[in-house]
């Protein structure tokens, strides 16, 4: 205890001097006024900084959502298929045939909803991640027309033999666009969406991140997506 006092002594007999020094050469008005400054300088530089992280985060998230609601790629194919179908009775001594030859046009669209796209904002270390991209929606609008119809009053058409021909049709045209242009051009339409993203995050000084990984480039966009 006596050690104590006597540092707690010795430091007010190097303090007090100090102060009164201050204080009789009129120095401590300037302190309190220079402490003052520095204390409203801090405040008004942490709001700037703050506003201008909210005024970054709202403005790339107003131009994420201005990203085309719905990227459509459209195809158009025909096909000429024939259908025939037979009927047997009497172990298959009598037999009804029916036949026709089908025309079929299809209007194919290829559909990317952006409205899908989910994606959180990290505001603090100026990241945007996205969690969620939309899966392509094929859609065929086709149009049969029949040629050469041959039926049996035995065997005659029928609804179902109008959607089974449908089902067939829908089909063949699915087939090729899988092995057509027209899904690579959707999918390269799509990227070109999401770049938009990439430049925006790169020009406001942000990342853009997808399954874990930091996206810097449209070919690293491309090959991680």
């Amino acid at each position: 205890m006596a050690r104590s006092s006597s540092n707690e002594t010795q430091i007010k007999n190097i303090l007090v001097p100090i102060f009164q020094a201050i204080f009789r050469s009129g120095k401590m008005v300037y302190i309190i006024i220079i402490g003052v400054l520095l204390y409203f300088g801090y405040q008004y530089f942490s709001k700037n900084k703050q506003e201008n992280i909210e005024f970054n985060s709202s403005l790339i998230e107003k131009q994420i959502k201005n990203v085309s609601k719905s990227i459509v790629t459209e195809g158009h194919y025909a096909e000429v298929l024939t259908y025939k179908d037979q009927q047997k009775y009497l172990l298959d001594l009598i037999s009804f045939e029916k036949k026709a030859l089908i025309v079929a046009n299809a209007d194919v669209f290829i559909t990317y909803d952006m409205r899908q796209l989910e994606y959180k904002i990290d505001e603090v270390n100026k990241t945007i991640t996205i969690t969620n991209l939309p899966e392509p929606e094929l859609k065929i609008n086709q149009d049969l027309n029949f040629y050469d119809v041959n039926q049996s009053r035995f065997n005659p058409f029928g609804a179902a033999d109008y959607n089974k021909i449908q089902k067939k049709v829908k089909e063949v045209i699915k087939a090729k666009v899988e092995k057509s242009t027209l899904k690579t051009n959707a999918e390269n339409r799509f990227l070109s969406e999401l770049s938009k993203i990439l430049v925006l995050t790169n020009t406001m000084g942000w990342k853009l991140k997808y399954n874990g990984n930091t996206i810097e480039s449209d070919t690293e966009f491309t090959k991680k997506l």
